[in-house]
């Protein structure tokens, strides 16, 4: 039977309801296709107007020449070494013109530079024989006592260990390269799980000094914090940050929610925090919490872009106004910055009166209303920053290893990289060169703090 034939059947009233119900339906049809084209019509999102991460940007192509070379640099030369190993002082023999002899005439140093070269590279190998015997006055058996950093066991040395860690969680060298890196540079076989068993056992020395590390993390009263995504086996992890001033802590854990800051934090709570709007990481500071201006402000570009001129081009201007107060807090004084507090709620406030006239602007006005306590925290504290750029910086580096490596194999080895991590960028906050902060770890001591 033919749907026409079935309305046929139907009596007039009946007729009239089910045209009133199709009537209903087209009407929500076309308010959904309208909404649909205008979805379709909106700007797409870009690491420019959202946290799109600049790796799935696009940039367009170039048109044109090359933009031509600016004006030369003067030229210069390599500086000489400020402590050469040799020096080899040359004396002219003869003229170099008439081939007179001048050996006995006073000379002067007229041109100095330096040859850099390296030494052949080869493994240097102590072979520890330990002498025993049978003693007269007892008769019982004895054996040499080993000399101290010679002990039995792993048969590789300290500076080697601190060299195998620096490839392998620096430079992102994996297994099967480093053990040929090793064989082709040095000279030295070692298997990959040689280096494993190597990395495995120096994952104590590490715990321990991120656990100093994290110790004066939470003696302070500000903390910033971030995250970003990790492969460990087949499974999707997350890359951790807790960082403020010469100290900075890194956990990889398999969620990204409130459990993995409280297991951080224990019973401490900060005086501040600066992160982005993620809430695992909101709530946690007992004063003031500072949210990412930079996050906001490509929230508030996507909004200009998708043609809200009535509200998000104000906020924009408002808010780099305060960064760039920030920028020169230092040379302010406290009742200067708290008169610019004052003065940007104001214009906060007055911003906020306005009705953006579609709905990109006014989500951009619903935003700002609920984090409006978390966007000038910086101006009266200045310890605190108005982004969460820090982070972001101390991230990068976890980002490129993961780009590079693609995974962890092993939770451990997680695990590993995370207090790696934690040593190496607190480190570098605190000047130690790379090296000798793996090599103070491997020997359990502090990394030192500067006065």
């Amino acid at each position: 039977m033919t749907v026409a034939a079935d309305i046929s059947s139907l009596s007039s009233p009946e007729k009239d309801a089910l045209i009133e119900t199709l009537l209903v339906r087209v009407e929500a049809l076309i308010a959904e296709n309208a909404a649909l084209r205008e979805r379709l019509n909106r700007p797409p999102k870009t690491p420019s107007n959202s946290s799109t991460p600049p790796s799935q940007g696009h940039k367009a192509s170039g048109e044109g020449k090359a933009k031509p070379k600016g004006k030369a640099h003067a030229g210069a030369h390599r500086p000489l070494h400020p402590k050469p190993t040799r020096r080899c002082d040359v004396l002219a023999a003869r003229c170099g013109h008439c081939q007179a002899d001048v050996s006995a005439v006073a000379q002067a140093a007229v041109h100095a530079y330096d040859r850099i070269e390296i030494p052949e590279i080869v493994p240097d190998v102590t072979r520890v024989t330990l002498h025993g015997g049978v003693c007269p006055c007892c008769a019982r058996r004895f054996k040499a006592a080993a000399p101290a950093g010679l002990e039995p066991g792993s048969p590789f040395g300290a500076n080697l260990r601190a060299f195998v860690v620096y490839l392998r969680f620096v430079q992102a060298i994996p297994f099967e390269r480093l053990a040929r890196l090793l064989s082709d540079l040095l000279g030295l076989e070692i298997s990959e799980g040689a280096l494993a068993n190597l990395l495995r056992e120096s994952s104590g020395a590490f715990a321990r000094q991120t656990a100093l590390i994290r110790a004066r993390l939470l003696s302070g009263s500000i903390l910033q914090s971030d995250e970003t995504s990790a492969r460990v086996g087949k499974k999707t992890w997350w890359t951790w940050v807790f960082h403020d001033a010469d100290s900075a802590c890194f956990r990889i854990r398999p969620g990204r929610g409130k459990t993995v800051v409280s297991e951080f934090l224990g019973e401490f709570r900060p005086q501040f925090w600066v992160s982005d709007r993620f809430g695992a990481q909101m709530g946690w500071a007992t004063s003031g919490h500072q949210a990412c201006l930079a996050h906001l402000l490509r929230d508030v570009q996507y909004a200009i872009e998708a043609g809200d001129l009535a509200f998000a081009p104000a906020i924009k201007k408002l808010l780099k106004q305060a960064v760039a107060i920030s920028h020169r807090r230092d040379r302010l004084a406290d009742s200067t910055l708290a008169r610019y507090a004052a003065r940007l709620e104001t214009r906060l406030d007055a911003l906020l009166a306005r009705e953006p006239a579609i709905e990109p602007g006014q989500k951009l006005q619903r935003i700002i209303k609920k984090y409006r306590q978390n966007l000038f925290v910086f101006m009266t504290n200045r310890a605190i920053p108005p982004t969460n750029n820090g982070s972001e910086r101390a991230l990068r580096p976890c980002v490129i290893y993961r780009k590079v490596t693609n995974c962890f194999r092993s939770e451990w080895g997680a695990s590993l990289y995370g207090d790696v991590r934690s040593v190496l960028e607190t480190a570098r906050r605190r000047g130690i060169p790379i090296l000798r902060s793996i090599r103070l770890t491997l020997d359990d001591r502090a990394l030192p703090i500067a006065a």
